[in-house]
């Protein structure tokens, strides 16, 4: 079967005096016959190149489908007066909502079962649900197509009748007030920003629902909350760099909102509230790595603001929980997350301690005030998600529930984890969290993938992943490229990862890749890479930049299109995106992303085995993208190697749906990749 051809038609693109031709810029029309024939011609070839691999790919997801208990419940936590539990039935995909009244005893009520409303759907995912005050409603929201676009519904959880409100076109968010007859909603614009913040009265008509807030400029986006302490109702108006917020009282849905400081360039801020007091996380005086101010409710702005935590050159400060007796922090130091509580009384504090290498530590669910318990989380690559309550005034720790390896064939101590250091080019230390069997010997023949992200300071943390066990036990190493663009090492970072530095975030990860090699974990016949949205953006210049140093690449939903999406504002997305990327529309940013932009940079040369795959629905990252880049490397790429493309059809950005369904996309990964180490 040979691999399809797509047809060329130029275009012609101009901006700044400068001129691109893109043969396949025809691809973006989404209800062309031409362009689904392409992606059903490239899921064919893509079949018969895997063909060989079918067996595999069966045994991979039956064995990663097995690791898992297939009538899994999550932990249940206690809100006002109810414990709310999500639980799996054996044999269903999707999961079933439900709480019991004041102890675990009573009889169970069902909220919502997922899986009759997703019957018959080829995709089903639910938003959000919320409990109206009085314990009677839920709002529940759902999306049937995988654009991240849900529609809000209500219902009866005592009758179980379903309300004949329906608002569509919203983020799934859906906030109650305090009157139990009010909700907060969030509507998307053409270009699927969340641009407006509505509010809607229980059985009366959405299109007569009040208009509350209009984010008119284009880079902000808007987020809705209510605090902690269920009193305030927030609204968050947001660029990359910037916040603004304004609340009103929980209970006066007529109030006037107000703002705690109007946006300011480059001040970012986030609220919780306690008691007469706002407790504000925020970058204000230079605080790059953030600190935490409070300030009395009546007099929330800026000037009014006094220091709690302290800003620290050498900690990130990433999260905090506030009880009545202490404040607990999440930090970030070297890299690694870390609690750490401060006793209110004494103002002593303390941290917790944990032995990994390399490990992720987070603050869990935590809905009390009036308690000395700590709800949190921890995994590492080695060992399985784990919540525990921590008892901050006797110090002793409890294991509530960790993750069930299924199978009979894990054990913690047969898998050995690292932290390493490479040197980047410019004498930046960048981080590299791996894990092995300790059957598998480094050398020049031993396989390895490495992950990267980095964009959006966003960290990759490492954790346990049971499904990843399939590539350990097979002999490969598994790692994690901490790379700039994330926030690892700080806010700075990040800030050394975007805009006009946006290449240090690839060449960390080659430079990543170049140190595996030299130390002798693997070799380029046998290294391999991985990344996904951004990530599949780094997947895409790094094997422009270096396709020698890798045998295969995954990139999964790539940004690839850099130049020619940034320029489009009515793709979704594009405007709250310039400060992570720069605004193409002035030269100097558009002639630095050219420089780099994968599909922009294709050559005629030769390049890894490739496997991309991408959602014909994807909000994030139209299929376009990956379909256009695809098309392009088939055409000029000079080598021999494996080129195959795979559309889910009936999914978005994050792939299939259903708890189980998105590990035959694994096992495909994986199979590739185990075929191709050959």
């Amino acid at each position: 079967m040979n691999a399809p051809k797509a047809r060329k038609t130029e275009k012609i693109l101009s901006i700044h005096n400068d001129t691109r031709i893109d043969p396949y810029f025809w691809m973006n029309e989404r209800e062309n016959p031409e362009v689904i024939h392409y992606l059903e011609a490239e899921n064919a070839y893509c079949d018969f190149m895997m063909k060989d691999t079918e067996d595999l790919q069966n045994e991979l997801f039956e064995e990663m489908k097995a690791r898992y208990k297939k009538d899994d419940e999550s932990l249940p936590y206690f809100f006002n007066g109810y414990w709310y539990i999500v639980r799996y039935e054996e044999g269903k995909e999707y999961p079933i909502f439900s709480r019991k009244f004041q102890t675990l005893e009573n009889e169970e009520e069902i909220l919502l079962d997922a899986n009759i409303l997703a019957e018959g759907e080829a995709f089903f995912e639910t938003g959000s649900i919320s409990v109206s005050v009085n314990n009677e409603i839920i709002a529940y929201s759902t999306d049937r197509v995988g654009r991240r676009i849900y529609t809000i519904f209500f219902k009866n959880i005592r009758t179980g009748e379903v309300y004949p409100d329906i608002i569509p076109n919203t983020t799934g968010k859906a906030v109650w007030a305090g009157d139990n007859e009010h909700i907060f909603y969030i509507r998307k614009d053409a270009s699927l920003r969340a641009f407006q913040i509505y509010r809607h009265k229980l059985g009366t008509d959405p299109d007569n629902d009040i208009l509350i807030y209009h984010e008119e400029d284009e880079t902000f986006d808007v987020s809705l909350f209510k605090t902690k302490s269920l009193e305030y109702i927030f609204i968050a108006s947001s660029s990359t760099n910037e916040d603004e917020m304004r609340f009103i009282p929980a209970d006066n849905v007529y109030a006037r909102w107000t703002i705690v400081q109007p946006r300011t360039e480059d001040l970012e801020y986030s609220v919780e509230h306690y008691q007469d007091e706002f407790y504000i996380i925020t970058n204000a005086d230079d605080a790059t790595n953030f600190k935490i101010v409070k300030t009395k409710v009546e007099t929330p702005s800026m000037e009014y603001w006094e220091d709690y935590i302290p800003h620290r050159e050498d900690i990130l400060l990433e999260g905090f929980e506030i009880f009545r007796n202490y404040f607990v922090l999440e930090e970030r130091r070297k890299g690694l997350l870390q609690i750490n509580i401060i006793d209110n009384q004494d103002n002593t504090s303390h941290y917790l301690q944990f032995s990994d290498p390399t490990y992720t530590a987070y603050i869990g669910i935590n809905m009390d005030f009036d308690t000395d318990i700590l709800r949190f989380g921890y995994t590492s690559m080695t060992k399985p998600s784990s919540t525990y309550e921590y008892n901050m005034k006797d110090k002793t720790t409890t294991l509530l529930k960790q993750q069930e390896v299924l199978g009979g064939k894990f054990f913690p101590e047969n898998y050995i984890s690292e932290r390493i250091w490479a040197t980047a080019r410019d004498g930046k230390e960048i981080a590299i969290s791996l894990v092995y069997h300790k059957n598998t010997q480094k050398s020049a023949d031993t396989p390895l993938l490495l992950y990267g992200y980095g964009s959006y300071g966003h960290t990759v943390d490492a954790t346990f992943s049971s499904v990843r066990l399939s590539l350990l036990d097979r002999g490969f190493i598994y790692a994690i490229a901490h790379i700039r663009g994330g926030e690892y090492l700080g806010r700075e970072w990040y800030e050394d990862g975007k805009m006009l530095q946006k290449k240090n975030t690839f060449f960390d990860f080659i430079d990543a890749a170049k140190h595996l090699i030299s130390n002798h974990y693997t070799s380029p016949r046998h290294l391999y890479a991985m990344g996904g949205s951004a990530g599949g953006l780094l997947m895409g210049a790094v094997m422009n930049y270096n396709p020698e140093l890798f045998n295969g690449i995954v990139a999964q939903v790539p940004f690839v299109d850099v130049v020619t999406t940034m320029l489009d504002d009515t793709i979704p997305l594009t405007t709250g995106e310039y400060d992570e990327w720069g605004n193409p529309n002035e030269k100097e940013y558009y002639d630095y992303m050219k420089s780099y932009s994968p599909y922009d940079n294709i050559e005629a040369k030769d390049y890894p085995n490739i496997l991309i795959t991408t959602g014909f629905h994807d909000s994030q990252v139209q299929y376009w993208e990956p379909a256009k880049w695809t098309a392009k490397l088939r055409d000029l790429k000079t080598d021999n190697n494996i080129l195959i493309f795979k559309t889910d059809m009936s999914s978005g950005h994050g792939g299939a749906s259903g708890r189980f369904e998105s590990l035959k996309e694994i096992a495909l990964e994986y199979a590739f990749l185990l075929k191709i180490d050959q």
